[in-house]
């Protein structure tokens, strides 16, 4: 603002006239909803700072007042005078406030009278931040020391006069406002609780050390509001989480200014030991993360105000409370949040056992990922004897029963890396504790201690010897029976039945296995029941369980699918004739009801992982004829078209047999030299019809198909020649051209047809894709999708027009392409899927006159 009087660029006979003008021009702006409202009440509120235009607050006090009590219900106008009020009683003399002081408290009670604006979250954080400023300003400012609360040590000397605070008198209207305080302390909207936590710091700084005790105490009495009738932390109802997030702010920012008596501490950190783990279930989600961020942020400000010796006692079950949940917490900024706080203390403190080297192993980085802080990190520290079993209990206690299955999944890896660590020990205390867990009636339970059991199962295979880790297994076998039966196979229970399968294939035995000496009779239903699940990763689980499938039945096809694929055949070799003949049987199956189409995509797939296991030994397994069949099989895949009510379902198919010819063909090509007779496992025709029948796919309708495509006809492009004799015959043709189009580009281009097409029509230079590539084109151009149609509708037009009527270069002209398109109509005159799409592309390249010259050529005319 100008720094003389204003009343100098006043014009003679009219006084106070440049004041008034910018008063007036800067009104209207309170009103507006964006940035012009903050730059208004900046100015109105230094306006009114000034010296010389002081007076002009107490009218814009009486103008506002008016316009709250007139039922003015302009949201906007109201903030803008909050923001102005709130500024000038910030920043202005004490005089100036305190002479307005009762207006302004009837100011802020107005608001409250209007259902609008006490409903606004704006509004009553402003509000919140009056009455705090107002009852600060109303209170004498103490010293330095009292304010900085942990002194330096040339601080010493500083005069703290219990007498001088003691006889501070405290208006009543301040006990008013700190009600005030401590009800929005509970309220709806983080910034309200923040705005209120501060307020009643900066009051309770100003105020004398019994009255501040008070407040204290006050504070952490909100704790206990909805404690009372619960029997746990996690029995709270869903409102306690905004009384306890401002109930930790409160305590967060007294403790930074040093407000905290050493005689409250137990009772603060006994209320921050449960809110560092507040997480309460509420539908498909938490609520509580930012409780447990502010508890941390407590523990923070009290290593930075309070001294070593008043920490001391509580170091130990601090050290240990952080390092859990800086390891264990699902959120990525409580982890932080929690490694930060155990940072202040070590490096102000040094009270924590192994501080510095849990530390390290705990830092920003550490805990950022959750994986590596559950996997790497928390077995780190668990080596140290203070914190190992705090940390074995916490994972049983409450990792694994989170709602989040992925914590649970995680918890249950972690407990195996800690329990490896001394397993004669802790793997019995953690068989018990998980065994307890399945007596629970929650699915997140009974699925956390089942995974807890198959990780410690797993624990005792790794390092155990074959007679002791049996009635180890056994025993956590036996565990299964705590499940009824009916909870296990329920039709919502799908990760509970994935883990009982999971269980069973980890600690199933041979005694097990015979229906007179198990002690799980139903075992083999839980499998059964797993196989035939509709989810897919029950279905893997069911499969992992290697469960009798001698006699399978077509309800299992689809987890048999799995299953065959997931087998190492090099160590059971003799199933794979089986395996193999079962695949093509179910694939190739012409009766009546075929194998659903998922059933059929599963046995698609597990053809290249069978390829992959077996390698570079493909001939010691299999025969010529009986791989040539299984790529005959893919070739067929790729023309499924098969719908139902889901739509174009025979993608799937296709996308599957896509793959699995890319790794069928690049696990022979890159054992080429290791295979015997390898030019008749894969003959170079065989090759080129799966790279025709590849980039078919690669210019149709579907973009998720064509993406497929693309990507592996990348990897085929970028494939080494075999090391075979005469290995140029595997060469790509037109391989010149190919890397011209797509050697330079990644994959992300062929789901995108602006970005294709232009690329993808001049595939038809190459006589050996042409029929197949054409076919491609015109089923695209068939169909209805629009964002297919425009692109390569264009792209053909466009290079159409490029083409000569004759090539004497045996190179692609019109004539020949009107030939191709005749020729395919001809050969399918009974299928209108492709009679009516070749008519399309004459009407399409009709239209765009794409065809004009063929008729300057007599022969052209003929053809056409």
């Amino acid at each position: 603002m100008i720094p003389f009087d204003l009343a100098q660029f006043d014009e003679v006979g009219q006084d106070d006239h440049t004041a008034s003008v910018i008063e007036t021009s800067i009104k209207p702006f309170l009103g507006k909803a964006g940035l012009e409202r903050e730059g208004a009440a900046l100015l109105l509120s230094r306006l009114y700072m000034r010296q010389d235009t002081a007076n002009r607050f107490g009218p814009f006090l009486k103008w506002a007042q008016a316009r709250f009590e007139n039922g003015i219900v302009d949201v906007f106008i109201v903030l803008g005078v909050l923001q102005v009020i709130c500024e000038v009683v910030k920043s202005g003399s004490l005089g100036q406030i305190q002479q307005e002081s009762a207006r302004l408290y009837a100011l802020a009670e107005s608001i409250d009278k209007h259902p609008t604006f006490s409903s606004n979250t704006a509004i009553r954080k402003y509000k919140t931040k009056l009455l705090s400023r107002i009852a600060i300003r109303s209170l004498p400012s103490l010293n330095i020391g009292r304010r900085k609360g942990r002194l330096l040590a040339n601080e010493g000397n500083i005069d703290r006069n219990p007498v001088q605070q003691n006889d501070i008198e405290v208006p009543h209207e301040v006990e008013s406002v700190l009600e005030h305080l401590f009800n929005s302390l509970q309220d709806k909207d983080t910034v309200v609780r923040w705005s209120a936590a501060k307020g009643v710091a900066h009051i309770s700084e100003r105020l004398p050390l019994d009255f501040s005790d008070q407040i204290f105490e006050t504070i952490l009495n909100l704790f206990s509001i909805h404690s009372i009738a619960a029997a746990s932390l996690y029995d709270l109802p869903a409102i306690a989480e905004s009384t306890w997030h401002g109930a930790c702010l409160a305590c967060a920012e007294m403790t930074r200014r040093g407000l905290v008596a050493q005689s409250r501490l137990s009772e603060l950190i006994e209320w921050l030991s449960k809110a560092l783990f507040f997480d309460l279930r509420k539908g498909a989600h938490s609520i509580g993360s930012n409780v447990r961020d502010a508890a941390a942020y407590v523990i923070w400000a009290l290593a930075r105000s309070q001294v070593p010796s008043t920490l001391a006692p509580f170091s130990h079950n601090l050290a240990q409370r952080l390092t859990a949940v800086a390891l264990y917490d699902r959120e990525i900024h409580i982890r932080r949040a929690a490694s930060a706080a155990f940072q202040e203390h070590v490096g102000r403190n040094n009270l924590f056992p192994c501080g510095i080297d849990v530390l390290g192993k705990t830092d920003f980085y550490a805990v950022s990922i959750r994986r590596n802080a559950f996997l790497v990190a928390a077995p780190q520290v668990a080596q140290h004897e203070e914190y190992q079993t705090f940390l074995l209990n916490h994972v049983l206690d409450v990792t694994l029963r989170h709602w989040d299955p992925t914590m649970r999944e995680l918890g249950s890896q972690s407990l195996r890396s800690i329990c490896l660590g001394s397993l004669d020990i802790f793997g019995p205390m953690a068989i018990e504790k998980s065994t307890r867990i399945l007596d629970s009636i929650d699915v997140s339970d009974l699925h956390g201690g089942l995974l807890a059991l198959s990780e410690i199962a797993i624990a005792y295979r790794e390092i155990g010897d074959h007679n002791s880790w049996e009635v180890q297994l056994r025993k956590i076998f036996r565990c299964l029976a705590h499940i009824p039966f009916d909870v296990l196979i329920g039709p919502r229970n799908a990760i509970v039945t994935a883990a009982a399968c999971r269980l069973i294939s980890i600690t199933v035995t041979l005694p097990e296995l015979h229906p007179d000496t198990t002690s799980v009779p139903q075992w083999r239903k839980i499998v059964d029941h797993g196989l035939k699940h509709r989810t897919l990763y029950v279905q893997e689980a069911g499969a992992d369980a290697m469960a009798s499938l001698r006699n399978s039945s077509p309800t299992i096809q689809q987890s048999l699918g799995i299953l065959i694929g997931a087998i190492d055949y090099s160590v059971y070799d003799n199933a794979l004739f089986d395996a193999v003949a079962c695949l093509l049987e179910i694939v190739k199956c012409s009766t009546l009801p075929k194998p659903n189409i998922e059933a059929r995509r599963n046995c698609y797939a597990a053809i290249s992982r069978i390829m992959s296991t077996i390698g570079g030994n493909i001939h010691r397994y299999l025969s010529i004829e009986v791989v040539t069949s299984l790529f005959e099989c893919l070739l067929d895949g790729l023309d499924d078209y098969s719908t139902d009510q889901r739509g174009d379902v025979g993608s799937w198919i296709r996308v599957a047999c896509i793959q699995s010819l890319m790794t069928s063909i690049e696990v022979l090509i890159r054992n080429a030299k290791e295979i015997v007779a390898f030019h008749n496992y894969l003959p170079p025709s065989l090759l080129h019809s799966a790279v025709c029948g590849i980039l078919k796919q690669g210019v149709e309708r579907l973009d998720n198909v064509r993406q497929e495509a693309g990507v592996c006809f990348l990897r085929l492009l970028h494939l080494p020649l075999p090391e075979v004799h005469n290995a140029t015959s595997w060469q790509l043709p037109g391989l010149t051209l190919l890397k011209e189009l797509f050697g330079s580009n990644d994959s992300i281009g062929w789901n995108e047809a602006s970005w294709l097409f232009p690329r993808a029509v001049r595939l038809l230079e190459v006589p050996e894709y042409r029929p197949s590539v054409l076919l491609g084109l015109v089923f695209s151009l068939g169909s209805k999708t629009e964002s297919t149609y425009r692109p390569l509708a264009a792209s053909l037009i466009s290079y159409v027009k490029l083409l000569p009527v004759t090539n004497k270069n045996n190179g692609y002209d019109l004539i020949t392409l009107v030939e191709d398109l005749i020729a395919r109509a001809k050969s399918n005159l009974a299928s209108n899927v492709i009679v009516i799409p070749v008519l399309q592309t004459f009407d399409i390249l009709l239209e765009g006159d794409a065809l004009t010259n063929i008729f300057d050529d007599p022969l052209g005319s003929k053809r056409l």
